[in-house]
Protein backbone atom coordinates (compact mmCIF):
# COMPACT_ATOMS: atom_id res chain seq x y z
CA UNK A 1 0.00 0.00 0.00
CA UNK A 2 1.34 3.77 -0.76
CA UNK A 3 2.76 5.17 2.05
CA UNK A 4 2.99 9.30 1.30
CA UNK A 5 5.91 11.78 2.62
CA UNK A 6 4.32 15.13 2.50
CA UNK A 7 6.26 17.61 1.40
CA UNK A 8 5.70 20.35 3.85
CA UNK A 9 6.47 23.71 2.55
CA UNK A 10 5.56 26.82 5.58
CA UNK A 11 6.56 29.90 7.20
CA UNK A 12 3.82 30.79 9.38
CA UNK A 13 1.00 29.65 11.46
CA UNK A 14 3.27 27.10 14.19
CA UNK A 15 0.29 25.84 15.52
CA UNK A 16 -1.31 24.81 12.04
CA UNK A 17 1.57 23.12 11.22
CA UNK A 18 1.83 20.86 13.99
CA UNK A 19 -1.87 20.00 14.02
CA UNK A 20 -1.31 19.37 10.08
CA UNK A 21 1.66 17.03 10.86
CA UNK A 22 0.13 15.16 13.74
CA UNK A 23 -3.31 14.20 11.24
CA UNK A 24 -1.16 13.22 8.69
CA UNK A 25 1.33 10.99 10.36
CA UNK A 26 -2.02 9.64 12.41
CA UNK A 27 -2.73 7.28 9.31
CA UNK A 28 0.88 5.59 9.15
CA UNK A 29 2.37 8.24 6.30
CA UNK A 30 5.19 10.64 6.74
CA UNK A 31 5.77 14.50 6.84
CA UNK A 32 9.04 16.66 5.84
CA UNK A 33 9.05 20.42 7.11
CA UNK A 34 11.15 22.83 5.72
CA UNK A 35 9.93 26.34 8.17
CA UNK A 36 11.33 29.54 6.39
CA UNK A 37 14.42 30.72 7.84
CA UNK A 38 12.84 34.44 7.45
CA UNK A 39 10.39 32.97 9.83
CA UNK A 40 10.94 33.53 13.69
CA UNK A 41 13.04 31.83 15.80
CA UNK A 42 10.52 30.98 18.21
CA UNK A 43 7.50 29.77 15.91
CA UNK A 44 10.22 27.43 14.48
CA UNK A 45 11.64 26.50 18.15
CA UNK A 46 7.77 25.65 18.83
CA UNK A 47 7.73 23.17 16.06
CA UNK A 48 10.53 21.21 16.68
CA UNK A 49 9.52 20.97 20.21
CA UNK A 50 5.97 19.70 19.85
CA UNK A 51 7.43 17.26 17.12
CA UNK A 52 10.78 16.14 17.25
CA UNK A 53 9.51 12.73 19.02
CA UNK A 54 7.21 12.20 16.07
CA UNK A 55 9.62 9.57 14.32
CA UNK A 56 7.93 10.20 11.05
CA UNK A 57 8.32 13.75 11.28
CA UNK A 58 11.73 15.27 9.92
CA UNK A 59 13.18 18.58 8.93
CA UNK A 60 15.44 19.85 5.82
CA UNK A 61 18.70 19.98 7.44
CA UNK A 62 19.51 23.70 5.79
CA UNK A 63 16.71 26.11 6.18
CA UNK A 64 16.42 28.56 3.10
CA UNK A 65 15.25 32.41 3.41
CA UNK A 66 12.31 31.83 0.59
CA UNK A 67 10.86 34.26 -1.73
CA UNK A 68 7.91 34.57 -3.74
CA UNK A 69 9.31 33.95 -8.05
CA UNK A 70 12.98 32.92 -6.44
CA UNK A 71 15.40 29.86 -6.69
CA UNK A 72 15.01 29.34 -2.71
CA UNK A 73 10.95 28.03 -3.26
CA UNK A 74 12.95 24.95 -5.47
CA UNK A 75 15.88 24.71 -3.36
CA UNK A 76 14.01 24.61 0.09
CA UNK A 77 11.48 21.67 -1.90
CA UNK A 78 15.11 19.53 -2.75
CA UNK A 79 16.02 19.86 0.76
CA UNK A 80 12.89 18.74 2.18
CA UNK A 81 12.59 16.05 -0.36
CA UNK A 82 16.42 14.85 0.69
CA UNK A 83 15.01 14.87 4.01
CA UNK A 84 12.67 12.50 3.78
CA UNK A 85 14.40 10.24 1.37
CA UNK A 86 16.50 9.73 3.69
CA UNK A 87 14.31 9.55 6.50
CA UNK A 88 11.72 7.43 5.47
CA UNK A 89 12.78 4.42 3.37
CA UNK A 90 10.02 2.58 2.51
CA UNK A 91 7.77 5.77 1.51
CA UNK A 92 6.55 5.42 -1.97
CA UNK A 93 5.25 9.10 -2.74
CA UNK A 94 6.49 12.06 -2.38
CA UNK A 95 3.42 14.73 -2.31
CA UNK A 96 4.11 18.81 -2.20
CA UNK A 97 2.24 20.52 0.09
CA UNK A 98 2.34 24.23 1.66
CA UNK A 99 0.71 25.37 4.88
CA UNK A 100 -2.34 26.87 3.00
CA UNK A 101 -3.48 23.19 2.40
CA UNK A 102 -5.73 20.82 3.59
CA UNK A 103 -7.13 17.76 2.69
CA UNK A 104 -10.30 17.10 1.41
CA UNK A 105 -10.35 13.22 1.24
CA UNK A 106 -9.88 10.27 3.23
CA UNK A 107 -6.35 8.79 3.62
CA UNK A 108 -7.93 5.83 2.94
CA UNK A 109 -9.22 7.48 -0.47
CA UNK A 110 -5.72 8.78 -1.34
CA UNK A 111 -4.13 5.72 -0.97
CA UNK A 112 -5.95 3.59 -2.87
CA UNK A 113 -5.95 6.15 -5.75
CA UNK A 114 -2.04 5.94 -5.72
CA UNK A 115 -2.35 2.37 -5.46
CA UNK A 116 -4.39 2.28 -8.82
CA UNK A 117 -2.29 3.36 -11.02
CA UNK A 118 1.73 3.46 -11.23
CA UNK A 119 2.10 6.90 -12.18
CA UNK A 120 3.14 10.58 -11.49
CA UNK A 121 0.91 13.34 -10.84
CA UNK A 122 2.54 16.80 -11.97
CA UNK A 123 0.88 19.29 -14.38
CA UNK A 124 3.87 20.15 -16.94
CA UNK A 125 2.81 21.45 -20.08
CA UNK A 126 4.88 22.94 -23.01
CA UNK A 127 6.28 26.37 -21.93
CA UNK A 128 6.31 27.81 -25.24
CA UNK A 129 2.95 26.59 -26.81
CA UNK A 130 0.73 26.65 -24.03
CA UNK A 131 -0.99 29.50 -22.42
CA UNK A 132 -0.39 28.55 -18.81
CA UNK A 133 0.90 32.00 -18.40
CA UNK A 134 -2.01 34.18 -18.14
CA UNK A 135 -0.73 37.52 -17.39
CA UNK A 136 3.21 39.35 -16.92
CA UNK A 137 6.12 37.92 -18.83
CA UNK A 138 7.21 34.69 -20.45
CA UNK A 139 10.30 34.09 -22.25
CA UNK A 140 11.97 36.72 -20.54
CA UNK A 141 11.77 34.40 -17.45
CA UNK A 142 14.57 32.02 -18.88
CA UNK A 143 16.39 34.24 -21.05
CA UNK A 144 17.91 36.78 -19.22
CA UNK A 145 19.61 36.08 -15.26
CA UNK A 146 16.68 37.29 -12.59
CA UNK A 147 19.37 38.03 -9.25
CA UNK A 148 16.26 40.52 -7.70
CA UNK A 149 13.13 39.69 -6.79
CA UNK A 150 9.94 40.98 -8.66
CA UNK A 151 8.09 42.16 -5.98
CA UNK A 152 10.46 43.55 -3.15
CA UNK A 153 13.32 44.98 -5.61
CA UNK A 154 10.39 46.06 -8.81
CA UNK A 155 13.32 48.92 -9.79
CA UNK A 156 16.55 46.51 -10.15
CA UNK A 157 14.42 43.77 -11.50
CA UNK A 158 13.14 45.59 -14.33
CA UNK A 159 16.26 47.11 -14.83
CA UNK A 160 18.57 44.42 -14.79
CA UNK A 161 16.40 42.76 -17.78
CA UNK A 162 16.39 46.41 -19.52
CA UNK A 163 20.24 46.34 -19.16
CA UNK A 164 20.36 42.86 -20.72
CA UNK A 165 18.16 43.34 -22.89
CA UNK A 166 20.19 46.33 -24.40
CA UNK A 167 23.28 44.40 -24.40
CA UNK A 168 22.21 41.47 -25.77
CA UNK A 169 22.57 39.01 -22.99
CA UNK A 170 20.51 36.51 -23.71
CA UNK A 171 20.45 32.76 -22.78
CA UNK A 172 19.59 29.74 -24.16
CA UNK A 173 17.58 26.77 -22.79
CA UNK A 174 19.69 23.85 -22.30
CA UNK A 175 20.01 21.64 -25.31
CA UNK A 176 18.33 19.01 -24.48
CA UNK A 177 15.32 19.96 -21.67
CA UNK A 178 12.48 20.70 -23.52
CA UNK A 179 10.72 23.34 -21.16
CA UNK A 180 8.05 22.65 -19.13
CA UNK A 181 5.72 24.55 -17.18
CA UNK A 182 2.88 23.90 -14.21
CA UNK A 183 1.61 23.73 -10.63
CA UNK A 184 4.32 23.31 -8.07
CA UNK A 185 1.63 20.91 -5.96
CA UNK A 186 2.96 17.42 -7.20
CA UNK A 187 2.82 14.19 -6.31
CA UNK A 188 5.59 11.63 -7.47
CA UNK A 189 7.12 7.97 -7.14
CA UNK A 190 9.62 7.01 -5.21
CA UNK A 191 11.68 6.55 -8.47
CA UNK A 192 11.05 9.38 -9.72
CA UNK A 193 12.24 11.48 -7.00
CA UNK A 194 15.71 9.21 -6.41
CA UNK A 195 15.42 9.92 -10.63
CA UNK A 196 15.48 13.78 -10.13
CA UNK A 197 18.19 13.93 -7.49
CA UNK A 198 20.53 11.88 -9.27
CA UNK A 199 19.80 14.50 -12.54
CA UNK A 200 20.26 17.64 -10.08
CA UNK A 201 24.02 15.71 -8.90
CA UNK A 202 25.16 15.31 -12.37
CA UNK A 203 23.73 18.27 -14.08
CA UNK A 204 25.37 21.56 -12.71
CA UNK A 205 24.32 23.66 -15.89
CA UNK A 206 21.32 22.79 -15.24
CA UNK A 207 21.40 23.88 -11.98
CA UNK A 208 23.18 27.16 -12.90
CA UNK A 209 20.40 27.84 -15.59
CA UNK A 210 17.28 27.26 -12.82
CA UNK A 211 18.94 29.30 -9.94
CA UNK A 212 18.94 32.13 -11.90
CA UNK A 213 15.75 31.73 -13.41
CA UNK A 214 12.52 33.34 -12.50
CA UNK A 215 9.37 31.91 -10.80
CA UNK A 216 11.72 28.41 -10.97
CA UNK A 217 8.82 26.37 -8.88
CA UNK A 218 6.59 26.66 -11.74
CA UNK A 219 8.91 25.08 -14.17
CA UNK A 220 11.95 22.97 -12.32
CA UNK A 221 10.34 19.71 -11.45
CA UNK A 222 7.94 20.01 -14.42
CA UNK A 223 10.47 20.11 -16.56
CA UNK A 224 13.39 17.15 -15.24
CA UNK A 225 10.92 14.93 -14.28
CA UNK A 226 9.50 14.95 -17.87
CA UNK A 227 12.80 14.73 -18.56
CA UNK A 228 13.74 11.53 -16.61
CA UNK A 229 10.38 9.50 -17.17
CA UNK A 230 8.30 8.24 -20.30
CA UNK A 231 5.47 9.77 -21.11
CA UNK A 232 2.96 7.07 -20.39
CA UNK A 233 3.77 7.16 -16.54
CA UNK A 234 2.83 10.62 -16.24
CA UNK A 235 -0.88 12.25 -15.41
CA UNK A 236 -0.65 15.89 -16.21
CA UNK A 237 -2.56 17.36 -13.91
CA UNK A 238 -2.18 18.31 -9.88
CA UNK A 239 -3.65 16.21 -6.87
CA UNK A 240 -4.30 19.66 -5.39
CA UNK A 241 -7.27 21.43 -6.32
CA UNK A 242 -6.73 25.19 -6.58
CA UNK A 243 -8.46 27.97 -8.88
CA UNK A 244 -6.89 31.53 -10.27
CA UNK A 245 -9.03 34.26 -10.63
CA UNK A 246 -8.02 36.21 -14.03
CA UNK A 247 -5.70 38.19 -12.27
CA UNK A 248 -3.56 35.60 -11.43
CA UNK A 249 -4.31 35.38 -7.66
CA UNK A 250 -5.19 32.06 -5.73
CA UNK A 251 -8.86 31.54 -5.04
CA UNK A 252 -9.51 31.35 -1.14
CA UNK A 253 -11.84 28.88 0.44
CA UNK A 254 -14.03 29.57 2.94
CA UNK A 255 -16.36 27.65 5.53
CA UNK A 256 -19.78 27.30 3.56
CA UNK A 257 -16.96 25.68 0.36
CA UNK A 258 -16.83 21.91 2.57
CA UNK A 259 -19.19 20.15 0.05
CA UNK A 260 -18.13 21.90 -2.88
CA UNK A 261 -14.37 20.93 -1.89
CA UNK A 262 -15.32 17.21 -1.23
CA UNK A 263 -16.98 16.72 -4.71
CA UNK A 264 -13.70 17.96 -6.41
CA UNK A 265 -11.58 14.83 -7.70
CA UNK A 266 -8.48 16.23 -5.81
CA UNK A 267 -6.81 14.80 -2.76
CA UNK A 268 -5.88 18.72 -0.85
CA UNK A 269 -7.20 21.90 -1.77
CA UNK A 270 -5.61 25.29 -1.64
CA UNK A 271 -5.64 27.84 -0.21
CA UNK A 272 -7.91 27.75 3.41
CA UNK A 273 -8.64 31.05 4.50
CA UNK A 274 -6.67 31.34 7.85
CA UNK A 275 -10.08 32.37 9.58
CA UNK A 276 -12.23 29.34 7.89
CA UNK A 277 -12.25 28.11 11.07
CA UNK A 278 -15.43 25.80 11.16
CA UNK A 279 -13.78 24.56 7.65
CA UNK A 280 -10.41 23.78 8.76
CA UNK A 281 -11.84 22.10 11.81
CA UNK A 282 -14.05 19.54 9.54
CA UNK A 283 -11.76 18.72 7.18
CA UNK A 284 -9.02 17.80 9.71
CA UNK A 285 -11.27 15.45 11.32
CA UNK A 286 -11.98 13.73 7.38
CA UNK A 287 -8.51 12.75 6.81
CA UNK A 288 -9.04 9.83 9.33
CA UNK A 289 -12.30 8.47 8.97
CA UNK A 290 -12.28 5.30 6.87
CA UNK A 291 -15.69 3.92 4.24
CA UNK A 292 -16.41 7.82 3.31
CA UNK A 293 -17.59 8.21 -0.08
CA UNK A 294 -17.35 10.59 -2.55
CA UNK A 295 -19.50 11.31 -5.29
CA UNK A 296 -17.15 12.90 -7.89
CA UNK A 297 -18.88 16.27 -9.63
CA UNK A 298 -16.17 18.33 -10.33
CA UNK A 299 -17.91 20.90 -11.53
CA UNK A 300 -15.60 23.58 -9.37
CA UNK A 301 -13.91 25.53 -11.68
CA UNK A 302 -17.12 25.97 -13.68
CA UNK A 303 -18.83 27.23 -10.86
CA UNK A 304 -16.29 29.85 -9.91
CA UNK A 305 -15.78 31.44 -13.61
CA UNK A 306 -19.62 31.41 -13.17
CA UNK A 307 -19.97 33.33 -9.83
CA UNK A 308 -16.85 35.49 -10.22
CA UNK A 309 -17.84 36.52 -13.79
CA UNK A 310 -20.73 38.65 -12.21
CA UNK A 311 -18.54 40.40 -10.06
CA UNK A 312 -19.82 42.63 -6.92
CA UNK A 313 -22.51 44.17 -9.03
CA UNK A 314 -22.31 43.55 -12.86
CA UNK A 315 -20.38 41.48 -15.54
CA UNK A 316 -16.74 42.12 -14.07
CA UNK A 317 -15.21 39.68 -17.05
CA UNK A 318 -18.25 40.68 -19.86
CA UNK A 319 -17.14 40.28 -23.19
CA UNK A 320 -15.83 43.45 -24.44
CA UNK A 321 -15.90 44.99 -27.85
CA UNK A 322 -12.95 46.73 -29.14
CA UNK A 323 -13.96 47.58 -32.58
CA UNK A 324 -16.55 49.51 -34.12
CA UNK A 325 -18.01 48.50 -37.57
CA UNK A 326 -19.87 50.80 -39.64
CA UNK A 327 -23.79 51.04 -39.57
CA UNK A 328 -26.48 48.65 -40.51
CA UNK A 329 -28.24 51.24 -42.52
CA UNK A 330 -30.46 54.36 -41.44
CA UNK A 331 -33.43 52.39 -43.26
CA UNK A 332 -33.15 49.16 -42.05
CA UNK A 333 -35.48 47.63 -38.45
CA UNK A 334 -33.51 45.35 -36.36
CA UNK A 335 -35.34 43.56 -34.20
CA UNK A 336 -34.17 41.59 -30.79
CA UNK A 337 -35.86 38.59 -28.97
CA UNK A 338 -34.23 38.24 -25.79
CA UNK A 339 -34.89 34.75 -24.26
CA UNK A 340 -32.98 32.54 -21.59
CA UNK A 341 -35.14 29.66 -22.56
CA UNK A 342 -33.64 29.30 -26.34
CA UNK A 343 -36.48 26.98 -27.04
CA UNK A 344 -38.93 29.19 -26.28
CA UNK A 345 -37.47 32.15 -28.59
CA UNK A 346 -36.91 30.07 -31.55
CA UNK A 347 -40.46 28.60 -31.59
CA UNK A 348 -41.95 32.38 -31.65
CA UNK A 349 -39.62 32.85 -34.26
CA UNK A 350 -40.69 30.12 -36.62
CA UNK A 351 -44.02 31.50 -36.00
CA UNK A 352 -42.84 35.02 -37.04
CA UNK A 353 -41.49 33.18 -40.21
CA UNK A 354 -44.41 31.16 -40.94
CA UNK A 355 -46.98 34.26 -40.57
CA UNK A 356 -45.07 37.13 -41.82
CA UNK A 357 -42.09 38.01 -44.90
CA UNK A 358 -39.58 38.91 -42.16
CA UNK A 359 -36.35 36.77 -41.88
CA UNK A 360 -35.20 35.61 -38.76
CA UNK A 361 -32.02 34.05 -37.31
CA UNK A 362 -31.75 32.33 -34.00
CA UNK A 363 -28.99 32.69 -31.53
CA UNK A 364 -26.58 33.44 -34.10
CA UNK A 365 -24.04 34.49 -31.64
CA UNK A 366 -24.32 31.51 -29.05
CA UNK A 367 -24.46 28.26 -32.01
CA UNK A 368 -22.28 27.27 -34.54
CA UNK A 369 -23.77 27.03 -38.05
CA UNK A 370 -27.14 27.99 -38.94
CA UNK A 371 -26.11 30.88 -41.08
CA UNK A 372 -25.36 31.35 -45.37
CA UNK A 373 -21.94 31.51 -46.68
CA UNK A 374 -21.09 35.00 -46.14
CA UNK A 375 -17.44 34.58 -46.54
CA UNK A 376 -15.84 33.17 -44.05
CA UNK A 377 -17.03 36.13 -41.51
CA UNK A 378 -19.62 33.56 -40.08
CA UNK A 379 -17.01 30.67 -39.26
CA UNK A 380 -16.48 31.02 -36.32
CA UNK A 381 -18.42 32.46 -32.82
CA UNK A 382 -15.53 34.49 -32.24
CA UNK A 383 -15.55 36.00 -35.60
CA UNK A 384 -19.29 36.78 -35.26
CA UNK A 385 -18.73 38.44 -32.15
CA UNK A 386 -15.61 40.28 -33.13
CA UNK A 387 -17.45 41.81 -36.57
CA UNK A 388 -20.85 41.50 -35.17
CA UNK A 389 -22.07 44.74 -36.76
CA UNK A 390 -20.53 43.86 -40.19
CA UNK A 391 -21.88 40.46 -40.20
CA UNK A 392 -26.08 41.69 -39.31
CA UNK A 393 -25.65 44.03 -42.20
CA UNK A 394 -24.88 41.00 -44.68
CA UNK A 395 -27.32 39.33 -43.22
CA UNK A 396 -29.57 42.24 -44.44
CA UNK A 397 -28.17 42.22 -47.55
CA UNK A 398 -28.48 38.17 -48.18
CA UNK A 399 -32.16 37.89 -47.04
CA UNK A 400 -32.72 41.12 -49.54
CA UNK A 401 -34.46 43.07 -46.52
CA UNK A 402 -34.60 46.16 -44.49
CA UNK A 403 -36.07 43.82 -41.39
CA UNK A 404 -34.11 41.38 -39.34
CA UNK A 405 -35.23 39.15 -36.38
CA UNK A 406 -32.25 37.71 -34.71
CA UNK A 407 -32.25 35.60 -31.01
CA UNK A 408 -29.82 36.92 -28.37
CA UNK A 409 -29.32 35.18 -25.14
CA UNK A 410 -29.99 37.92 -21.86
CA UNK A 411 -26.15 37.70 -21.27
CA UNK A 412 -25.61 39.25 -24.52
CA UNK A 413 -25.82 42.88 -22.91
CA UNK A 414 -22.74 44.25 -25.28
CA UNK A 415 -24.30 43.13 -28.22
CA UNK A 416 -27.77 45.20 -27.66
CA UNK A 417 -26.08 48.03 -26.64
CA UNK A 418 -23.81 47.71 -29.49
CA UNK A 419 -26.89 47.51 -31.49
CA UNK A 420 -29.15 49.71 -30.48
CA UNK A 421 -26.62 52.59 -30.69
CA UNK A 422 -26.67 52.07 -34.08
CA UNK A 423 -28.39 54.57 -36.82
CA UNK A 424 -30.92 51.53 -37.58
CA UNK A 425 -34.24 50.92 -36.01
CA UNK A 426 -33.84 48.58 -33.15
CA UNK A 427 -36.42 46.87 -31.09
CA UNK A 428 -35.64 44.42 -28.22
CA UNK A 429 -38.57 41.64 -27.33
CA UNK A 430 -38.12 40.32 -23.60
CA UNK A 431 -39.03 37.20 -23.53
CA UNK A 432 -40.09 36.69 -19.62
CA UNK A 433 -40.42 32.81 -18.99
CA UNK A 434 -41.49 30.89 -15.21
CA UNK A 435 -38.19 29.20 -13.76
CA UNK A 436 -38.71 26.41 -11.90
CA UNK A 437 -36.25 24.45 -9.72
CA UNK A 438 -35.81 21.57 -11.59
CA UNK A 439 -35.49 23.75 -14.71
CA UNK A 440 -32.43 25.65 -12.90
CA UNK A 441 -30.69 22.66 -11.84
CA UNK A 442 -30.97 21.00 -15.44
CA UNK A 443 -29.51 24.50 -16.76
CA UNK A 444 -26.77 24.68 -14.38
CA UNK A 445 -25.96 20.54 -15.61
CA UNK A 446 -26.36 21.78 -19.13
CA UNK A 447 -23.56 24.65 -18.80
CA UNK A 448 -21.38 22.51 -16.57
CA UNK A 449 -22.08 24.55 -12.88
CA UNK A 450 -23.71 21.16 -11.63
CA UNK A 451 -22.99 17.38 -12.47
CA UNK A 452 -25.23 14.51 -11.43
CA UNK A 453 -23.53 13.91 -8.40
CA UNK A 454 -23.20 17.42 -7.25
CA UNK A 455 -23.91 17.42 -3.20
CA UNK A 456 -27.59 18.86 -2.37
CA UNK A 457 -25.83 21.77 -0.24
CA UNK A 458 -24.00 23.02 -2.88
CA UNK A 459 -27.13 23.00 -5.51
CA UNK A 460 -29.46 24.88 -2.56
CA UNK A 461 -26.53 27.63 -2.38
CA UNK A 462 -26.25 27.54 -6.19
CA UNK A 463 -29.84 27.82 -7.61
CA UNK A 464 -30.82 30.89 -5.68
CA UNK A 465 -27.65 32.24 -7.11
CA UNK A 466 -28.13 31.13 -10.71
CA UNK A 467 -32.49 33.06 -10.52
CA UNK A 468 -31.03 36.07 -8.89
CA UNK A 469 -28.17 36.44 -11.69
CA UNK A 470 -31.20 35.72 -14.15
CA UNK A 471 -33.48 38.52 -12.47
CA UNK A 472 -30.27 40.37 -12.94
CA UNK A 473 -30.08 40.20 -16.77
CA UNK A 474 -33.82 40.89 -16.82
CA UNK A 475 -33.47 44.38 -14.87
CA UNK A 476 -30.32 45.39 -16.65
CA UNK A 477 -32.12 44.98 -19.89
CA UNK A 478 -35.18 47.25 -18.21
CA UNK A 479 -33.20 49.91 -16.53
CA UNK A 480 -31.23 49.91 -19.86
CA UNK A 481 -33.86 52.76 -21.33
CA UNK A 482 -33.35 51.12 -25.53
CA UNK A 483 -35.08 53.14 -27.34
CA UNK A 484 -38.18 50.26 -28.02
CA UNK A 485 -38.18 48.05 -25.40
CA UNK A 486 -41.22 45.39 -25.05
CA UNK A 487 -42.18 43.15 -22.88
CA UNK A 488 -44.48 39.45 -23.23
CA UNK A 489 -44.58 37.19 -20.22
CA UNK A 490 -45.36 33.43 -19.67
CA UNK A 491 -47.52 34.63 -17.20
CA UNK A 492 -50.28 36.25 -19.36
CA UNK A 493 -52.54 35.41 -21.73
CA UNK A 494 -52.34 36.28 -25.40
CA UNK A 495 -54.33 39.06 -25.29
CA UNK A 496 -52.01 40.79 -22.97
CA UNK A 497 -48.80 39.72 -24.95
CA UNK A 498 -50.30 40.77 -28.58
CA UNK A 499 -50.32 44.02 -28.75
CA UNK A 500 -46.54 44.80 -27.00
CA UNK A 501 -45.69 41.60 -29.74
CA UNK A 502 -47.06 43.81 -32.52
CA UNK A 503 -45.55 46.98 -31.45
CA UNK A 504 -42.16 44.90 -31.61
CA UNK A 505 -42.97 42.83 -35.08
CA UNK A 506 -44.60 46.22 -36.20
CA UNK A 507 -47.73 44.11 -37.79
CA UNK A 508 -51.40 44.27 -37.17
CA UNK A 509 -53.12 43.48 -33.66
CA UNK A 510 -54.68 40.30 -35.37
CA UNK A 511 -51.38 38.67 -36.74
CA UNK A 512 -49.63 39.33 -33.33
CA UNK A 513 -52.02 37.54 -31.12
CA UNK A 514 -52.04 34.46 -33.02
CA UNK A 515 -48.80 34.20 -32.81
CA UNK A 516 -49.08 35.10 -28.97
CA UNK A 517 -51.86 32.42 -28.77
CA UNK A 518 -49.45 29.71 -30.09
CA UNK A 519 -50.19 26.70 -27.57
CA UNK A 520 -46.56 25.12 -26.93
CA UNK A 521 -44.80 28.54 -27.49
CA UNK A 522 -43.79 28.10 -23.43
CA UNK A 523 -43.68 24.10 -22.76
CA UNK A 524 -40.29 23.02 -21.02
Amino acid sequence: MAKIAFILLTHKDPDGIIRQAERLTATGDYVSIHFDARAKPADYNRIRNRLDDNPRVTFARRRLKCGWGEWSLVGASLEAVKAAIAAFPDATHFYMLSGDCMQIKTAEYAHALLDRDDVDYIESFDYFTSDWIKTGIKQERLIYRHWFNERSQKWLFYKSMEVQRALGLTRQVPDDLQMMIGSQWWCLRRTTIEAVLDFCAARPDVMRFFKTTWIPDETFFQTIVRHVVPDLEIRTRTLTFLMFTDYGMPVTFYNDHYDLLLSQDFLFARKISPEATELKARLGELWGERGVQFPISNEGRSLFKFLSGRGRIGRRFAPRFWETESSLGRERTLMMVVCKKWHVAKRLVDQVRAQTDIPAVEYLFNEEGGLPDLGGIERTLDKRNRHRRALVRMLFDYHKSDRLVICLDPAAYDLMRDFTSDKAVTRVLEIECDFTDDYLLGHARRVGLAGERTPQEVIDRLLPTIRFDLKFESDRMRDAQFPAFMRIRQSASPEENAPPLARFLGCDPELAHRIAATDYLFVD
